[in-house]
C-alpha cells in the first residue's frame, strides 16, 4: 500500500495540518511542529497534544504515515562549537516534540561544512549530533535527507547518508528520506526505468532499502548534475515522469510516507490522484 500526500501547512494548530492532509485526499503528510525559520518556539501544550493525536485517531492516520520536518536552521555538521550547540539543542527539542505528539520519525538536512573543515569531519559531527539526540529521546527516528548539493550542503552523495548512518550508534533510530528532486539535481538519473533501476540499485548497495524511511515526491527545474535545489510539479520540469511510475509500481516503497513539495499546491489532489493512477 503506497502512502502518498503533501507537506501541509500548520498554521493555525498542529492539529490543522491533519484536516489539510485529508481535504487533499492523502494518507500521509509532513509538516513543521514549529515554526521552521525561528530558534525559539513555546512548549507544545498538553491541549495542542491531544488535539493533535486525537485529530489523527479520527482521520485515520499512523504515526508511520506522518513525516515532520525540523527547522531549516539546523545544521549538524557546523563547524564552530557555539553554533553546532545551538543546532544541537534545536534538534533535540524537535525530537522531542515528535515523541510528546506519538511520532515516529523527524525528517532533517544533515547540514553544511561551510568550507570550514573537511566533509569527513563535518559528517562525523551529524553522525554524534544524531547520536546525542537519540541518547536524548526515544521512539522517533532520525531520517537523513538527501540534498541537491547546493553551495557547501552534505548529503547529496548516497556515500555522504552511509556514512552518517555508519557511525550512529543505534541503527534502528536512523533513517533516510529520499528526494527525487535533489537526487537528479545531485546528478543520480532517473529520467527512463533503466535508469532508477540503476540508481535504486546503487541506493540499496551504498545505503539500503532498509534505513529509506520516507520519499519527498518532487519534479525538478533544475538541470541534471546542477546541484541547484528547484522543485516543480510531478508532470513539468526536466526530471520527467519515469521515475514516479517506477516507484509507485515498486513494493519496496510501500507503507513509508511519500510526500510531495511540488511547487503548486493548488493541484495536490490532482497530483495525488495521478500517482495513484500509476499504481
Amino acid at each position: 500500500m503506497k502512502y502518498i500526500g503533501a507537506h501541509v501547512s500548520a498554521a493555525g494548530g498542529i492539529e490543522l495540518a491533519v484536516e489539510r492532509a485529508t481535504e487533499i485526499g492523502a494518507n500521509a503528510f509532513a509538516l513543521f511542529t514549529k515554526n521552521q525559520r525561528q530558534w525559539q518556539a513555546p512548549d507544545l501544550t498538553s491541549k495542542t497534544i491531544n488535539a493533535f493525536r486525537h485529530a489523527c485517531e479520527k482521520a485515520g492516520f499512523l504515526p508511520e504515515q506522518i513525516l515532520p520536518h525540523d527547522s531549516y536552521l539546523i545544521n549538524l555538521g557546523h563547524p564552530e562549537a557555539e553554533a553546532l550547540e545551538k543546532s544541537r539543542l534545536a534538534f533535540i527539542d524537535e525530537m522531542q516534540r515528535c515523541e510528546q505528539l506519538g511520532l515516529c520519525y523527524l525528517n532533517f538536512h544533515p547540514g553544511s561544512h561551510l568550507k570550514a573543515i573537511s566533509e569527513e569531519e563535518s559528517l562525523r559531527k551529524v553522525a554524534e549530533s544524531i547520536n546525542i539526540a537519540l541518547d536524548k529521546t526515544q521512539g522517533v527516528t532520525a531520517v537523513i535527507e538527501n540534498t541537491a548539493g547546493q553551495g557547501t550542503n552534505l548529503g547529496w552523495q548516497f556515500e555522504h547518508l552511509a556514512a552518517i548512518i555508519a557511525q550512529v550508534e543505534d541503527k534502528s533510530r536512523v533513517g533516510v528520506c529520499y528526494d527525487t528532486c535533489h537526487a537528479f539535481a545531485a546528478g543520480y538519473d532517473m529520467r527512463t526505468p533503466e535508469t532508477c533501476a540503476a540508481t535504486f540499485a546503487e541506493f540499496e548497495r551504498i545505503v539500503g532499502f532498509r534505513y529509506l524511511k520516507g520519499m519527498h515526491i518532487n519534479g525538478a527545474k533544475c538541470t541534471f548534475g546542477s546541484r541547484v535545489d528547484r522543485h516543480h510539479s510531478l508532470q513539468e520540469g526536466n526530471l520527467g515522469t519515469a521515475v514516479f511510475e517506477f516507484i509507485m509500481r515498486d513494493t519496496r516503497f510501500d507503507r513509508i510516507p511519500l510526500i510531495l513539495e511540488t511547487v503548486n499546491p493548488d493541484i495536490w489532489p490532482d497530483e495525488i490522484r495521478w500517482l495513484r493512477q500509476l499504481a
